[in-house]
């Protein structure tokens, strides 16, 4: 069962890397410690011998998949263009959408200034005016970037999620998306776009049924179309801990397998002379299967709900071979599929939490001890009995999955839900038994027109549940942010819940400190500064509190940045600051230590003279020629220091005047990697 934790750890130090390796020192170190493996099997060694050569094998063998599965997906990526373009494709998707307006996903076919070697696969596209449906052909004009860098130093790389999923650049429409004719695309894009349009034709159904409140929540739980989602809703399922419901994911995998499980074989049973013909479990097995590539289909096969997939899946073939269907040996071949389709999932927050929480919940269902059954208990007690066992199995098993994933939504997400628990038991049963079985069932019939009874009831029941989530939300401490600990202790907390769930017996505890790391380990002080990528905002810490350059400018990443570092972010003051269209500077060292100019355009001697006056630390967003006197002695970022190194945090050795500052940038922690490129931040649409 380690064989697959070396192999997800190879896959591991292949994306930690800081440049990228060449392939045959890989595939030559994965061949060779495969072959001694078998070698030192056909020697009958040995555990002792073989267990560590199958673990340096399993690691060399993630290393190389790693690399082949980067090359296989290795696409153009689009460059930061200076001007605006025309960009002509066919909309594969319709994305979730993000601050600026609703967003596409485009297989482009022409884009003016790139050469066809130069063409992304795919682009996502923040739009303008209406928004249209997948299979249409459109014609943009838009400013035209690779994907987002880091937000800051170490935080999550969105360049690195889109280069895995095709997704080539980000384009921001300066104007309403028109229609164009384009030649008919190629067969793939074709089945794509028929997908993804029953899928967004299915969520336009729902939403009309239901409202768009509540039929954009069960729209995002069917099909995965994040168009109607409120953000004020999804921010009270965010801070009530509530927010996995609404992304396919496991969650939602298990219900509708087991539902259809339960469901076919319940009807097999109705049926004596099928009952006695056919095994009906197996029946059952075959008719999750199905339900579970349906959903999968219908969903659009999202990263995450292909791994839920693939997980449900070996379940349900470890029935039809006669095997226990939930065993931490089913759950290790699932893992070594899902690394060895995705060798990248090993770095994204969704694998990791799903995988512990997973197998958190196998361990305790292989520990739970098994209670005699009674012999003719009256039925009061035994409604009682069932009804206390299930409320306490919901319990731990709430306690050991938040206890099992904990670890990473404080080093990814940076906050804790303090009544993540109350509200997932609350509403457990309301998604489990009402929402998703009458969202499968109305889904199912919605397309001939039945669907409306059983979509009623799933919107009654999401009611409740935003209900639920609202009333936690808005309790006291509801949401706790924590700073991220240092990058290493992330590997040590997942391998710490690793050692408790695989190891057997007592001494699995000896993993519990381990896998507390992240919640124990102490936090570095948070730098002085950070200005983010491309020089366009920047903040500083003052008091705990961070206080921001330009409050709404790049939102997206100051919170991000805010939160990694565990504190709360406010308005830079409107007093003892002077400020022009293009440039801020304070009036005295008391009102903050950096001036800001913000402009494309360069500035004037005598701009840059009053800025390196100002305040210690100077950001010019262009690129500078020469420097006035006035700025020895001072720290002078401009446009070439963040065309090369992204986002900065710096901090400062030693008391002011006289301290030195000392800088860590994106770039250097990112590495030169395949997927490692800048662009102009304005237009990165990092909003995720």
């Amino acid at each position: 069962m380690w064989a697959p934790v070396a192999f997800g750890g190879g896959c591991a130090v292949y994306f930690a890397l800081k440049s990228e390796p060449p392939a045959w020192p890989l595939l030559l170190a994965a061949g060779i410690t495969a072959g001694l493996w078998l070698g030192a099997r056909r020697m009958a060694l040995g555990r002792v011998w073989t267990l560590p050569l199958l673990m340096l094998a399993c690691f060399a063998l993630g290393v190389a998949v790693a690399k082949l599965r980067t090359e296989a997906v290795t696409a153009p990526i689009a460059p930061a263009m200076a001007e605006p373009t025309v960009v002509e494709g066919w909309v594969v998707d319709v994305d979730s959408p993000g601050s600026a307006g609703p967003r596409l996903v485009i297989a482009p076919v022409r884009i003016r200034g790139l050469t066809p070697e130069q063409t992304p696969v795919r682009l996502r596209a923040t739009v303008r005016g209406a928004t249209p449906a997948p299979g249409e052909a459109v014609r943009l004009f838009a400013i035209l970037n690779p994907p987002p860098a880091p937000a800051s130093p170490g935080a999550y790389d969105f360049g690195r999620n889109a280069f895995f999923q095709s997704l080539g650049g980000v384009a921001f429409s300066l104007g309403e998306t028109r229609p164009t004719y384009l030649a008919p695309p190629p067969w793939r894009v074709r089945a794509a776009m028929a997908v993804n349009g029953l899928r967004f034709d299915l969520a336009r159904r729902i939403v009309a049924r239901l409202g768009e409140r509540t039929g954009g929540v069960a729209a995002a739980m069917t099909t995965g179309q994040e168009a109607w989602l409120n953000p004020d809703d999804v921010d009270v399922m965010r801070d009530s801990g509530l927010a996995h419901i609404l992304s396919i994911s496991g969650l939602h995998m298990a219900v509708v397998g087991g539902f259809a499980f339960f469901l076919v074989r319940l009807l097999v049973a109705a049926w004596p002379w099928l009952a006695l013909r056919v095994p009906g479990k197996k029946v059952a097995a075959v008719g999750g299967l199905l339900a579970v590539g349906t959903y999968l289909i219908v969903s659009g096969a999202p990263p995450p709900a292909e791994r839920a997939a693939i997980t449900a899946s070996i379940a349900f073939l470890a029935i039809l071979l006669d095997r226990q269907a939930i065993t931490m040996h089913a759950l290790a071949v699932a893992a070594f599929v899902v690394l060895l389709l995705q060798p990248e999932a090993i770095v994204t927050p969704g694998f990791q939490m799903s995988f512990a929480a997973t197998a958190a919940l196998v361990a305790l269902v292989e520990a739970w001890p098994r209670r005699p059954k009674e012999i003719s208990a009256p039925l009061p007690i035994l409604i009682v009995q069932r009804a206390g066992a299930w409320l306490a199995a919901a319990v731990l098993a709430s306690l050991v999955a938040g206890a099992a994933t904990g670890p990473f939504a404080m080093q990814h997400f940076n906050r804790t839900a303090m009544y993540g628990l109350a509200a997932n038991l609350a509403s457990a049963p309301v998604s489990d038994f009402l929402i998703m079985p009458m969202l499968a069932l109305g889904a199912l019939l919605e397309p001939l027109g039945l669907g409306a009874p059983f979509l009623w009831l799933a919107g009654q029941g999401i009611g409740l549940m935003l209900g639920i989530g609202e009333w936690t939300a808005n309790l006291p401490g509801a949401v706790r942010t924590v700073a991220s600990a240092p990058d290493f202790v992330l590997p040590v907390s997942f391998l710490g819940v690793l050692f408790c769930c695989l190891w057997r017996g007592p001494l699995r505890w000896l993993g519990l400190p381990f896998a507390a790391a992240v919640m124990l380990w102490p936090r570095a002080p948070a730098p002085d500064i950070w200005i983010g990528d491309g020089g366009t905002n920047a903040a500083w810490v003052q008091a705990g509190q961070t206080v921001v350059m330009r409050p709404g400018v790049r939102q997206f990443a100051v919170d991000v940045w805010s939160r990694r570092r565990g504190v709360l972010p406010q308005e830079r003051p409107s007093e003892g600051w002077t400020c022009t269209r293009f440039a801020c500077a304070p009036e005295a060292p008391a009102a903050g230590p950096l001036a800001l100019w913000w402009g494309k355009k360069p500035p004037s001697p005598e701009q840059i003279d009053a800025l390196c006056r100002a305040a210690p630390v100077v950001s010019v967003r262009a690129a500078l020629t020469a420097l006035p006197s006035t700025c020895e002695g001072r720290l002078v970022l401009d446009g070439l220091d963040y065309a090369r190194g992204g986002a900065v945090e710096l901090w400062r050795d030693g008391p002011p005047p006289a301290g030195r500052w000392r800088a860590v940038w994106a770039a250097d922690l990112r590495g030169d990697r395949p997927w490692s490129r800048f662009g102009d931040p304005d237009v990165s649409d990092s909003g995720g």
